[in-house]
């Protein structure tokens, strides 16, 4: 029973990353229509400008970690941003009135020039984050002699989840840019017409899925202490796996399916084989389509006439 309940906190936690990643294909998705295989390599650039603020931060002898992680979450978040806009004006906004299929080829030819541009810039070896926050929040021995740990950098990452994801969603809920986001996705055209500026509202979008991501991407540097120029195509596709499952379009459906695939992943590993996880969670997804094919919280698609 220790052993079950550790995995479920680890399950919880990694899902807690992956529903960051996927609530930004859902934004996107919710106001174009279309899904934006960039994300996951701005989740990448997002973990790698984490890393490089925190390394000058740590050179220029700033030691207080909680000051430190703030710093790098500000910064990263900001200079992430500035790579979703990019992408959104180079890869979508110049081929939104083009067939479907033209921006989704245009973002996949981002993700590939992101990878490479890291990988050049950075080189291709894995980079490694010393241990930035250490001990444990919570401890247990169970009887058989295993203990369950709850660590402090599993803590903070679930937290700042939750933080995260009310604060979106309170931005789409209870502001006039999520009135906007919300008018937009239900039809562009009128939303312009009424004086919505439907560019700059989806150029916003792109900033505010960019800059979760690299949420995420610090997340992940803590939780791992690694990162790579590949990660980010991974972790996307398990965060776009997500999205559907929970109900592409709905931020909590996103993060819904962030903690099944977390979940699904772990336990899997934990008591099978670790080369089937991907094949367990991606059956998942399929049985669920099946039955509910807009996912666990998604909205049938009604067609405009």
């Amino acid at each position: 029973m220790e052993y079950f309940a550790q995995q479920l906190i680890n399950g919880v936690t990694l899902g807690s990353i992956y529903g960051l990643i996927a609530i930004g294909y859902t934004m996107v998705y919710g106001i174009v229509g279309m899904i934006n295989f960039a994300h996951g390599d701005i989740f990448m650039v997002g973990a790698f400008l984490a890393l490089i603020v925190y390394l000058a931060l740590a050179a220029l002898g700033v030691a207080f970690a909680p000051l430190a992680l703030l710093i790098v979450l500000v910064v990263a978040m900001a200079l992430t941003a500035l790579y979703g806009w990019t992408v959104e004006r180079i890869a979508y906004r110049p081929l939104r009135g083009s067939f479907r299929l033209a921006p989704l080829i245009s973002a996949i030819g981002m993700a590939i020039f992101l990878q490479n541009y890291v990988q050049v810039a950075q080189g291709a070896r894995v980079k490694p984050l010393p241990p930035v926050v250490r001990g444990y929040f919570w401890q247990s021995e169970g009887g058989g002699g295993f203990v369950v740990n709850i660590s402090n950098v599993q803590v903070i990452i679930v937290l700042t989840t939750i933080v995260s994801m009310i604060a979106f969603w309170l931005i789409v809920t209870r502001t006039s840019f999520g009135r906007a986001q919300r008018a937009c996705e239900q039809d562009s055209k009128m939303a312009a017409l009424l004086g919505v500026d439907v560019d700059r509202t989806i150029s916003l979008t792109f900033v505010m899925g960019a800059a979760l991501a690299s949420v995420a991407g610090l997340m992940y540097l803590l939780y791992y202490g690694v990162a790579d120029f590949y990660i980010g195509f991974v972790a996307g596709i398990k965060a776009f796996t997500a999205a559907v499952l929970g109900g592409i379009g709905s931020l909590p459906g996103a993060m819904l399916g962030g903690l099944l695939i977390g979940l699904i992943e772990t336990l899997w590993s934990a008591y099978f084989s670790v080369e089937y996880k991907d094949v367990a969670a991606f059956s998942i997804l399929v049985i669920v389509l099946i039955f509910l094919p807009s996912g666990l919280l998604g909205r049938p698609e009604v067609e405009k006439v």
